[in-house]
């Protein structure tokens, strides 16, 4: 059977017509060196910073170093099977997460990926994760609380939406139960929370999102998890995750609260990154632009001006001291970035003050401005019979015999201001039942109660006011200020309390 030539033509015509696939081209490069969640690739001449780049085995990678040879990548996810000679190649993307309310009572990782096992997340939106903060032009000054439920912070240490409050302190001194709680506070309010877990155990974050659960909590919660097991680079990457989470809800004109659960350790993260990608280490060891790493992240918080949507996003950021030590370099850096900080110290926690605040090194630097005014009229008193009683304390200790009278009551008032002032943990309480026990203290209604009786008068009290005058808690919380039609029943309230219940 003789073989036609134009027969063969005709055929390679046609398949050639027919062949459909678009001709790509793709930056490649080829891996140098890795190890330790690192890896140097020579080629991509293209590539971007903060580019995510494919390796074979399917892992992503991040590009940190832009170098004249090499590219310095730090791996996302498994990096054990990624060895030298491997072909590697740039995607074209800058790192995104997945955004939106599909997320809200999901916990996921720091690539928005889920992590408890309900399924896929049905958002089709996403967002870079770093990006530029809001200008000065965009923003708002700070002007509306955000609760917490803590009596002692939201009398003292107002916090306000938009502001960066650095929560600082010891290992175990209840850094994070300030946060959960603040959380747990905003149950059926209008704040969305983001809850970064960032190099802690799995077994604690699994704790916290039962709590959060347990509490009811997770409706209005996102969890961005990279936990101790993760590789350094995940735990680089949770906080600017979560963050970018938290500014769509900020741009939608809702408002936002993120806990950033810690910032020592994503420090520590971003030093091991840069000492395997072999950048000039500081103090402490710490790569240069280590400063820039927070500012750059903390400065995304804000509170929008109405033109620009109006939403706003509130970051606590919380840091461990070594020794009670807030000289040391990320403290510093952190306290200078924040707008205040509320210190826990180690001593008040044995002590049994929970939550353990000194108010002499915590400030809001929003101060009043993000306090209702019911607040402001009863916790203005109150934070200054607890300085005069610190003051007076240092004096008392030689003895109290010779104390005059006023200089005794002073002592007795600040005790049972202390006393009040402590709070069960997972226990946050409404604004009008803070306004109406403070008020009772800040007027001497409580200077006759036994030091150790405070807890328990507290306690009835609130029981007695519910059932008796739920009028007053009304009141307040419509006002939101003590008006004189308001004052006058609260006083004879608490005398009839006085009177007649036994605490």
């Amino acid at each position: 059977m003789a073989v036609r030539p134009e027969e063969i033509a005709s055929i390679l015509k046609q398949q050639i017509e027919q062949f459909g696939a678009r001709v790509t081209a793709v930056d490649v490069g080829t891996v140098v060196e890795a190890g330790d969640g690192i890896a140097r690739i020579h080629g991509l001449s293209n590539c971007m910073a903060a580019e995510l780049v494919e390796f074979p085995n399917g892992a992503m990678g991040l590009a940190l170093n832009l170098e004249e040879e090499t590219v310095g990548v730090m791996i996302l996810g498994e990096f054990a099977d990624i060895k030298e000679g491997d072909e590697v190649r740039s995607t074209g993307r800058i790192v995104e997460v997945p955004v939106g309310d599909a997320l809200i009572g999901r916990v996921v990782d720091p690539l928005g990926r889920p992590l408890d096992g309900k399924g896929p997340i049905a958002t089709t939106k996403t967002r870079p994760v770093e990006r530029i903060a809001p200008n000065v032009v965009a923003r708002k000054g700070v002007d509306t609380p955000v609760q917490t439920g803590i009596k002692a912070i939201d009398s003292m240490i107002p916090l306000g939406r938009g502001q960066r409050e650095l929560i600082i302190g010891d290992r175990s001194t209840g850094k994070s139960a300030i946060a959960v709680d603040a959380i747990i506070n905003q149950k059926g309010g209008d704040l969305i929370c983001i809850y970064v877990a960032i190099g802690q155990k799995s077994s604690k974050v699994a704790q916290t999102v039962a709590i959060f659960e347990q509490h009811g909590a997770m409706d209005h919660t996102v969890v961005v998890v990279a936990s101790a097991s993760d590789p350094a680079p995940m735990q680089y990457l949770a906080p600017y995750s979560g963050c970018a989470i938290g500014e769509e809800f900020m741009e939608q004109g809702r408002d936002a609260l993120i806990i950033y659960d810690d910032l020592s350790k994503h420090a520590w993260a971003y030093r091991q990154v840069s000492l395997l990608l072999r950048r000039p280490p500081g103090r402490e060891a710490y790569p240069g632009d280590i400063f820039y790493l927070h500012s750059r992240l903390l400065e995304r918080a804000a509170k929008l001006a109405p033109e620009y949507g109006g939403g706003s996003l509130t970051a606590l950021p919380i840091i461990e001291t070594q020794a009670g030590d807030m000289s040391a370099y990320i403290p510093t850096n952190v306290i200078s970035i924040t707008d205040g900080q509320i210190y826990l110290e180690t001593d008040l926690f044995n002590a049994g003050i929970r939550p353990a605040l000194n108010v002499g090194l915590s400030v809001s630097r929003v101060g009043g401005s993000a306090q209702r005014r019911a607040m402001r009229q009863v916790a203005g008193r109150l934070r200054l019979d607890l300085a005069q009683y610190r003051e007076l304390q240092a004096f008392a200790q030689f003895g109290t015999a010779e104390l005059d009278p006023a200089t005794r009551r002073q002592l007795e008032r600040g005790q049972r201001i202390t006393e009040l002032l402590k709070q069960p943990q997972f226990e946050p309480m409404a604004l009008h039942q803070q306004v109406e026990i403070l008020y009772a203290v800040g007027n001497g209604y409580l200077d006759d109660v036994e030091v150790t009786r405070v807890r328990d008068f507290e306690a009835a009290f609130h029981k007695f006011m519910a059932s008796n005058h739920p009028e007053i808690g009304r009141s307040i919380d419509e006002k939101l200020e003590i008006v004189p039609e308001t004052e006058e029943p609260l006083k004879a309230a608490v005398r009839e309390f006085k009177e007649n219940v036994p605490y």
